[in-house]
């Protein structure tokens, strides 16, 4: 009897067991699933961004042939090379603010300011999308889009960056490279813009040689006509028309490009912003411990108001944040410098070095291809 019970209590706790262990094995099971499922969703790398992209991870992997996904992950990926670069160069880092927009899309900025190279420092970038206000569609339309009446959805993402340094002799530097999608009707209109362009405060005949020639050599990869066409409609942009000068001595620009096709635009592009750093990083190096005078730093300040002056007053891409609804003005108004300087009717004497930058200035010269200073008469 009591083998039978010790038979029928071992049987009864062998059965526990194996219940116990089908649902280990199922729970597992679910779980291994689920982790699975969670890793599939997961899958992209984002650790080289300064934060989170704008749109859900899983929505760029569902679409990661859109050129949508494509802009958008580049820009955040040359965002997060140039603002560790510009780290390496100076001890203070970038505050990184993420931000998000309740008509669609968002952003991310980062700004630099006060450090021991870098005054300020601002590299945005944005992911938008809503429904066109008037003012941009009549700019729009200035600029041979046909667009239909009524409500027009859009989409743009782009990168925008200005960086003011401490030292006159490092010249500041601008850069902006944007892709834009207009629903017209049953069409969707697509096209590209951008450019880099220097503002030196002191001319330096090596610096602008480099400078230019690093953004001929990404264009020529494309198009040779490209450098040529894109440098003269910089030249001709940047113009603060009302003082007859240049912002500084050009570099390249251009807007509406939909030729030869979509994703060829988007490789130059792409080439475009990679060229950003290698034109500008070996400047900042060479000038940045660079001894200067209180007279130098006073007409740095003087130039940083003529750049005041054309942001507010001709900017393209400045008039287009301010008048977008749910416009965010600390990021559009980061190109700013931290400061500037007006004095009245102030004209430096023709021999002086300022003079010579102001030369330039008002009359663009041709720098690609020039030979280097020492081999200069």
């Amino acid at each position: 009897m009591v083998g039978n019970i010790f038979i029928r209590g071992f049987t009864l706790v062998s059965c526990q067991r194996r219940k116990n262990l089908f649902k280990f094995k199922k729970y597992g099971t679910i779980l291994t699933a689920s982790l699975t499922l969670f890793s599939a969703r997961s899958t992209m790398d984002t650790k080289n961004f300064m934060a989170p992209p704008i749109t859900p991870v899983e929505k760029l992997e569902k679409n990661s042939d859109d050129m949508k996904t494509k802009m958008e992950l580049m820009i955040m990926k040359v965002q997060h090379e140039v603002c560790r670069a510009l780290e390496n160069e100076d001890t203070t880092k970038f505050k990184i603010d993420r931000w998000e927009r309740k008509e669609g899309g968002g952003g991310i900025s980062c700004v630099l300011q006060n450090g021991k190279v870098f005054e300020k420092a601002g590299v945005n970038i944005s992911v938008v999308e809503g429904t066109l206000p008037p003012s941009a569609v009549a700019q729009m339309r200035s600029r041979g889009k046909r667009l239909e009446e009524g409500t027009l959805p859009f989409f743009a993402a782009g990168i925008s960056a200005v960086i003011h340094p401490v030292n006159p002799m490092v010249p500041t530097i601008h850069f902006n490279y944007r892709y834009f999608e207009v629903q017209s009707g049953n069409e969707i209109q697509w096209w590209f813009g951008g450019g880099t362009d220097l503002t030196p405060y002191y001319l330096n005949t090596a610096d602008c040689i480099h400078f230019h020639n690093t953004l001929k050599q990404a264009c020529d990869k494309h198009d040779l006509s490209y450098y040529p066409k894109f440098k003269k409609w910089c030249d001709d942009y940047f113009h603060v028309v009302h003082r007859g000068e240049r912002r500084g001595i050009g570099g390249i620009f251009f807007d509406d490009l939909d030729k030869p096709d979509q994703e060829k635009c988007f490789k130059f592009v792409t080439d475009c912003a990679n060229a950003v750093l290698p034109s500008y990083i070996p400047l900042v190096q060479r000038h940045k411990i660079a001894n200067y005078t209180k007279v130098e730093r006073e007409w740095q300040l003087l130039r940083r108001g003529r750049y005041v002056e054309f942001n507010l007053i001709y900017d393209r891409g400045t008039k287009f944040g301010l008048h977008t609804p749910g416009a965010r003005y600390e990021s559009i108004l980061m190109s700013l410098p931290l400061y500037a300087k007006w004095e009245y009717m102030h004209e430096p004497s023709e021999e002086s070095p300022e003079g010579t930058l102001l030369e330039v200035l008002r009359n663009p010269r041709e720098w690609a291809d020039l030979p280097a200073p020492n081999e200069l008469n």
